[in-house]
């Protein structure tokens, strides 16, 4: 079976002499949403949990506050057609985290370890993972993609397709952490993010006032917690 997320690409190998050789590198597709038969964006996404990912990408720029509101998603080559009741954006606002969930240190260190075991990454060096636990222990989903955002967007995704508690999950993510990053955490009500990677400023002050936890340079046994460490126990 062919595997979406990887195809053969041929290339020159130059070092004492060239040499021809050919390796797999990550796929890279554009998949263009329509809303209502109005077009609202063209994402550039590896070519998986691409539901996952329309869903997340439209509750993250604030079109939708659940999967429930979409009446239906069809999905033809390169293209998904949306279905909604009405289109309203949301108001741009931070919310507050609502969540009373703390969690192990080794459940930090575990989780960013689940996502870092990516049969992709080893071949190619060329996508960030991220992914969603209960409680940090228990595995709802875990996504590769091209970019840090397009991996977070496809685990919301999943959680909002299944009915996910988010209150009750930890999130996990490859790479430096963006105010955008902290800012779809807040939105789904996710209390924890961990990372290989570091924070902003922006993101750290986002995460103190809305009350995430911030844990970023988890590599092996250690970690610095830039925010509302009272959840990690």
């Amino acid at each position: 079976m062919e595997d979406k997320r990887l195809t053969t690409v041929e290339y020159l190998k130059v070092n004492a002499g060239v040499t021809r050789a050919q390796e797999r590198t990550v796929r890279e597709t554009g998949i263009s949403i329509f809303i209502n038969g109005r077009h609202l964006a063209t994402a550039m996404i590896m070519p998986t949990l691409i539901k996952e990912f329309i869903i997340g990408h439209l509750f993250g720029q604030r079109i939708i506050n659940s999967a429930a509101e979409i009446e239906s998603i069809t999905i033809k080559g390169n293209t998904a057609e949306v279905s909604l009741p009405r289109i309203k954006k949301n108001e741009n606002v931070t919310p507050a985290i609502n969540s009373d969930l703390k969690v192990r240190k080794e459940d930090i260190f575990n989780s960013v370890k689940a996502i870092l075991k990516s049969e992709v990454f080893a071949e190619t060096e060329a996508v960030h993972s991220a992914g969603l636990f209960t409680r940090g222990r228990e595995t709802i989903c875990i996504s590769e993609d091209i970019g840090r955002h397009n991996a977070l967007d496809k685990v919301i995704g999943y959680g909002l397709l299944h009915d996910i508690d988010f209150s009750k999950t930890l999130a996990a993510s490859t790479g430096r952490q963006p105010a955008e990053m902290i800012w779809r955490c807040c939105r789904a009500n996710i209390p924890i993010i961990a990372t290989k990677g570091v924070p902003t400023t922006l993101a750290i002050d986002i995460a103190r006032k809305a009350g995430l936890t911030i844990s970023g340079l988890v590599r092996g046994d250690t970690m610095i917690i830039y925010s509302h460490p009272a959840r990690i126990e």
